[in-house]
């Protein structure tokens, strides 16, 4: 393999050659993500075979349906000089495997944001590539003839309808198929929304019905994770279609407007190439290549406008755009932890100034009993709340919104909503989250939730319940304490009642959570039976790596050194040390394995950003620093492609697990990007 970048200041390109075709080994665990803005997306692997129940070429966020897999996939069967050609792959549940498409790749590359395939079909040379239209339900795959003879092409696609995150159901439908003229429109069953397609093409581009039932599919992601992993599909039938030498050929697709497909599709790949040009324009200048250009960028699928009608009614009331954060694809929703800790990297980092001012506002509707949401349910309009870090996080994001933007206005709205979440955990609200009268510390924590990041829960078993006064949430409560001292001076208040509660709990804090057997931090006190947790864990890192550290200044090398030696792998840092009590180092299994070893060594990306920031304040070293971020530049060549995972292996080789592409570990890796760039 030739692994080959463009150091163009533009668009960024990744990209692999193979001159004699690819191993499958190599291609089929790379991914690839497309996304349109709305929260739906498409995904599968270079290699064309779907290994996931979240794989598939069209996956809208649709109303009240939220994420659905509407194309599970398209097979395409090339002929050129009377030779028969397959351009992707698949596996069956049968134990046999395809890997036609394979034989024929020659390379893979990811232009921007847009991925693309290109394959030698015997005297041919033909290039795929696809995109979704930001805002819009709408897809479009393309077709360009590089060189050689003609190349007809069979279209088969294969509708379903299915929630993209639950069981895959045993049966297969019999879609209902309308055809007019050129317009073919695709109802996987009586109560689906219909998909409408069209081909654009030179020539006739017939649609044949004649239907065919695949081979159960079989989906090997899901299969080692324990899920339901076969799927039998029904197509109705396939597109016939010719391309000629320098022509090109489009297939469009959507759940919107007919007229959505009747655009040149040229034009709309390069109205996409032109957004993106935009998005790294609008970024800081040393972010405009490279790695930093290739993380803005990746950072833009992680924000979308969560289409909840509740949200287009108070928006438009305020002349507010309604802006979220999809925490990571392909299962995850909007959550607001991981919204609040990606706020900067992903809204600020790139300049998106509009946008991180609209989902500050879009949290701040929300916010109930002194609680932002934990999460938004796929499809729905409500809020969870069992939180008690997220509403943390809400001061640290506002706060570097008006580090970076000086927004006044924003503050003078905000600080009553804030003034009031203060007041809640002050008196105590939700999930016994709220402040110990006898010592001023944050504590929380009820029986049955997990309300920490650290949110593992299984068959009812909370993984690790941290129910106490927990060490990262105390660094928080006073990092917001500080904050409202110093926003209510600035707009004229009397700062004395938060800094008063702050100094509370500065000592508190420092009498209570260091743990001299272990040279660093608790990690909770007055925990289960009123016991102190020394576990080794990064969560420590916050009482020095926020803007107003919690812990004494001698004591920040000591702390430092220990999350360095037990913690700090190339990828991220462990969630427990090794050599602790529950330590995992794989993360792998079914579902009970998975989540005991979630936050229990498990190695985070994100928290590569705090750590930064604590080393730094210790050492400010910048090039030491940056060295640190080289296991993540070489792994956005791996899993998902351009993206960072949301987690990792504890052990080498550090094998990316979780969601391909993970919010905050991105934000997070092109905050510190920047932080440490050397002129």
């Amino acid at each position: 393999m030739t692994s080959v970048v463009d150091p163009s200041p533009t668009l960024p390109r990744l990209g692999f050659e193979w001159p004699g075709g690819p191993e499958f080994s190599e291609v089929i665990g790379r991914e690839w993500l497309v996304t349109n803005g709305r929260g739906g997306y498409a995904s599968g692997t270079v290699a064309g075979c779907n290994t996931r129940r979240y794989h598939g070429l069209f996956i809208p966020s649709l109303p009240k349906r939220g994420r659905t897999v509407l194309l599970a996939r398209l097979v395409e069967e090339a002929r050129v000089a009377g030779q028969t050609y397959l351009l992707g792959a698949e596996e069956h549940a049968d134990g046999q495997s395809h890997q036609d498409g394979v034989a024929v790749l020659r390379s893979f590359s990811l232009d921007g944001l847009i991925p693309s395939w290109e394959y030698e079909l015997g005297p041919a040379r033909l290039r795929r590539k696809l995109m979704m239209v930001h805002g819009e339900n709408t897809l479009f795959v393309m077709w360009e003839h590089l060189s050689g003879p003609e190349v007809s092409l069979r279209l088969r696609p294969f509708p379903v309808v299915r929630p993209h995150d639950l069981p895959i159901p045993q049966e297969s439908l019999e879609p209902i198929v309308r055809i007019q003229g050129t317009r073919l429109e695709i109802q996987a069953s009586s109560d689906a929304p219909p998909m409408r397609m069209r081909v654009h093409s030179a020539c006739a581009a017939p649609f044949v019905g004649l239907s065919q039932t695949s081979q159960a599919q079989l989906y090997r992601t899901e299969r080692a994770r324990g899920y339901d992993h076969t799927e039998i599909q029904h197509s109705p039938g396939y597109f016939e279609c010719t391309v000629g030498p320098e022509q090109t050929l489009a297939l469009g697709v959507t759940t919107d407007d007919w007229w959505l497909l009747d655009r040149d599709v040229a034009q709309t790949f390069a109205l996409e190439r032109e957004r993106e040009r935009k998005l790294l324009n609008r970024a800081p200048e040393e972010a405009h290549w490279g790695v930093p250009a290739r993380l803005v960028l990746a950072a833009d699928q992680f924000i979308i406008d969560p289409t909840r009608p509740a949200d287009d009614a108070w928006a438009r009331s305020i002349g507010q755009d309604a802006r979220s954060v999809i925490a990571g694809y392909h299962w995850f929703t909007d959550w607001g932890r991981d919204t609040m800790i990606s706020h900067e990297g992903l809204a600020l980092c790139t300049g998106r100034y509009r946008e991180a001012a609209a989902i500050l506002r879009t949290f701040q509707h929300y916010v109930k009993n002194g609680l932002i949401p934990n999460y938004f349910p796929d499809g729905e309009n409500e809020g969870v709340y069992h939180t008690a870090d997220a509403t943390m996080w809400f001061f640290h994001a506002v706060d570097r919104y008006l580090e970076t933007t000086g927004d006044e206005e924003l503050l003078r709205d905000m600080f009553p909503t804030l003034a009031s979440i203060v007041e809640h955990h002050q008196k105590g609200t939700r999930f016994n989250i709220g402040v110990d009268p006898a010592d001023g510390l944050l504590r929380q924590g009820q029986e049955g939730y997990q309300l920490t990041w650290m949110d593992a829960k299984v068959d009812g078993w909370v993984v690790t319940p941290r129910r106490g006064k927990a060490v990262e949430i105390n660094a928080l409560w006073f990092n917001a304490l500080r904050l409202m001292a110093t926003w209510a001076e600035r707009l004229g208040k009397d700062p004395n009642p938060y800094m008063g509660a702050a100094e509370r709990v500065y000592g508190s804090f420092n009498k209570r959570f260091w743990n001299p057997a272990t040279h660093c931090l608790f990690d909770v006190v007055d925990g289960e039976n009123g016991r102190d947790d020394p576990a080794i864990r990064p969560n420590q890192v916050f009482a020095i790596s926020l803007r107003y550290p919690v812990l004494r200044r001698e004591r920040w090398e000591a702390v430092v050194e220990v999350v360095r030696r037990d913690l700090l792998t190339p990828v991220g840092l462990r969630s427990l040390a090794p050599g602790q009590q529950d330590y995992k180092a794989n993360y792998d299994g079914d579902l009970r394995a998975r989540d005991a070893a979630y936050h229990q060594g498990t190695v985070w990306g994100w928290l590569i950003g705090h750590y930064i920031d604590a080393t730094l304040k210790v050492n400010p070293d910048i090039k030491a620093a940056r060295a640190l971020l080289q296991g993540l530049e070489h792994h956005l060549e791996h899993a998902g492609v351009g993206q960072i995972s949301e987690i990792f292996d504890a052990t080498e080789p550090y094998r990316p697990r979780g969601c391909i592409a993970q919010a905050w570990s991105v934000a997070e890796a092109l905050r510190v990007f920047l932080k440490t760039h050397v002129t």
